[in-house]
């Protein structure tokens, strides 16, 4: 089994909303030093797999066709061997 810790976060050229927010909240709470703030998604996904290389190729699959919108977002993924019951 395979732990995939996966980030997706919008490519640099698209607008931030959210990001523009939550740099307005921390700046009214006395922050005024962040300049910038991207916010993004991040999952863990378990998946059971025969080989490390067929786990990674399936969870890019996931983000290629749900978890991320290629239009708009970038995504980078982490795989580690999950322990067993944890």
């Amino acid at each position: 089994m395979y732990l995939a810790r996966v980030y997706v976060t919008l490519k640099p050229t698209v607008n931030d909303p959210q990001g523009l927010t939550i740099r307005g909240g921390l700046h009214s709470l006395g922050f005024t030093s962040v300049e910038s703030v991207r916010a993004g998604k991040y999952m863990e996904i378990r998946i059971q797999a025969s080989d490390r290389a067929q786990a990674e190729v399936q969870v890019t699959e996931m983000c290629r066709k749900l978890l991320a919108n290629p239009v708009i977002e970038d995504f980078r993924l982490e795989l580690d061997e999950a322990q067993i019951g944890a």
